[in-house]
């Protein structure tokens, strides 16, 4: 009997050596397989950018005046009243004649701050021609911080989010700093009726069939675009 429970033992002890091999392989496994798509996640980003940036001038101008256009005409942004956009850069479709037809109608524009307790997290604050302005530490213009101009999510009725590319899913890929998948992930935890519509801004050329995603990234329900209304719902 001793003989037998020393085998078993010495069986046991194998199986578990051999259990932890794997679990090792395993996760030695998936963290290639995440820098894998780290490195292209980060490969598309440039693409993505540089078909951006080669857009023309004249080329950028049009796309911003019928992105507005296509924004006038859309039913699902009538009523909208506090509306949040962000300040475009680094080739991005030009927000700023949306934000001044926006204000033409006495919307209210919230722009969003990088928030200085929470790190990673957004703020969105009353943005307007006289609002004072200041470089974040990612080089991008934003409002000083008022706190009595912020606006809490709930009271939001569109919030409009930058995106480098979208897929026929739905998928957004962001600059990587993942700000705005914290921002979305926090609607969860709201009332349906309470969080806003988000839809994310781009030029056509950002879409592609289909992108590699993470597990902390949100989808979009809707992206616009100059000449589409995406809906992924």
């Amino acid at each position: 009997m001793a003989v037998d429970k020393v085998t078993a033992d010495s069986k046991a002890k194998k199986a578990k050596k051999a259990k932890i091999r794997r679990s090792e392989t395993d996760a030695f496994e998936t963290d290639a397989l995440e820098a894998d798509a780290l490195e292209v996640r980060k490969r598309l980003r440039k693409t993505f950018r540089d078909k951006r940036l080669s857009l023309s001038r004249e080329q950028q101008t049009q796309a911003a005046q019928k992105l507005l256009e296509q924004f006038q005409q859309l039913t699902l942004f009538h009523g909208a009243q506090n509306v949040a956009l962000y300040l475009s850069f680094n080739g991005e479709i030009n927000t700023q004649p949306l934000i001044d037809y926006l204000w033409s109608i006495k919307c209210r524009v919230f722009v969003p701050i990088l928030h200085p307790f929470c790190k990673g997290h957004l703020l969105f604050q009353e943005f307007s021609q006289h609002t004072p302005m200041h470089k974040n530490n990612f080089g991008i213009s934003q409002p000083k911080l008022d706190v009595q101009r912020v606006c809490p999510l709930e009271n939001l009725h569109v919030l409009f989010t930058p995106l480098v590319a979208f897929d026929l899913a739905g998928n957004r890929l962001g600059m990587g700093g993942g700000f705005y998948d914290r921002t979305l992930a926090g609607l969860a935890n709201m009332e349906k009726n309470d969080q806003p519509i988000v839809v994310g801004l781009a030029h056509d050329l950002q879409l592609t069939s289909t992108l590699p995603t993470a597990t902390w990234d949100i989808g979009l329900p809707y992206v616009l675009t100059s000449n589409k209304l995406y809906c992924f719902l």
